[in-house]
């Protein structure tokens, strides 16, 4: 019930920045929180960053201080500004967001995007 689009991913020399995107679409009015999480060749999913309907924010400890989730007015757009990126960094970066799924009669589900690509590299 809820649609998540990714954009914004690209090649990027390091120290760059980039910005991602993630529209929500359906029953936004459901989402109680969206966030960032990321994935690299052969390692699991990890938390990035995410934000509560109320705008609280987490941080990854590996991006604290680099990383800037944030929102729009509506809260059915997120986004992720990304400084300061290293090699590391590299990785498919999925939107998520937890809300209603009446198909499966949930009130918290996770949903997700189809990622897009982050590449670190000189």
């Amino acid at each position: 019930q809820v649609q998540l689009v990714e954009s914004g991913g690209d090649l990027v020399q390091p120290g760059g920045s980039l910005r991602l995107s993630c529209a929500a679409s359906g029953s936004i009015s459901s989402i109680k929180s969206m966030g960032w999480y990321r994935q690299a060749p052969g390692k699991q999913r990890e938390l990035v960053a995410d934000i509560t309907s109320g705008g609280n924010t987490n941080y990854a400890d590996f991006v604290k201080g680099r990383f800037t989730i944030s929102r729009d007015n509506a809260k059915t757009t997120v986004y992720l500004q990304m400084n300061r990126l290293k090699p590391e960094d590299t990785a498919v970066y999925y939107c998520n967001a937890v809300g209603m799924n009446l198909r499966v009669g949930v009130f918290e589900y996770d949903y997700w995007g189809q990622g897009t690509q982050v590449t670190v590299s000189s």
